[in-house]
């Protein structure tokens, strides 16, 4: 992935699969980030694990490699969302986001679904990100009641 601008696409594509895309990996809008529904594969396509637990350890692992990129770290993540088409194993993904989040803890939403695009795919994850930064504009939420 590469720099950041202040409100659009984050990062590259990373093949010629990833190039054909008509959705951007993340994107970005002044200090908020949103992370496209990750899921467990390489750049070609293939699943990098087989099982629940597997493909959320790769994907948080990825995540974090994103978060890298934006230098921002777990504790910027202020929402999760899985989509699991199984909920066998679902309980031990929690130790994968007790690893990764440590004592921070996002919002989030499973949900359980039919299938996914990727028809061996069990879970697939998205986040929204906030980072660090003066750009607040957009963001900005008043606490002030009344006119």
């Amino acid at each position: 992935m590469t720099a950041l601008t202040v409100h659009g696409e984050v990062g590259a594509p990373r093949s010629d699969r990833e190039r054909s895309y008509t959705f951007s990996h993340a994107f970005r809008s002044g200090r908020l980030v949103h992370v496209f529904g990750m899921l467990a594969i390489d750049e070609r396509g293939q699943l990098l694990a087989d099982d629940l637990v597997g493909q959320t350890r790769v994907i948080y692992r990825r995540l974090g490699e994103l978060l890298d990129e934006l230098a921002a770290s777990p504790a910027r993540v202020i929402k999760t969302t899985d989509y699991i088409t199984t909920t066998d194993g679902y309980r031990k993904t929690a130790d994968i986001r007790r690893e990764f989040f440590g004592s921070h803890r996002p919002a989030s939403t499973g949900v359980v679904v039919a299938g996914l695009l990727h028809a061996q795919a069990l879970i697939e994850i998205d986040a929204v990100v906030v980072l660090d930064g003066t750009d607040t504009g957009v963001f900005e939420v008043s606490t002030r009641e009344g006119p």
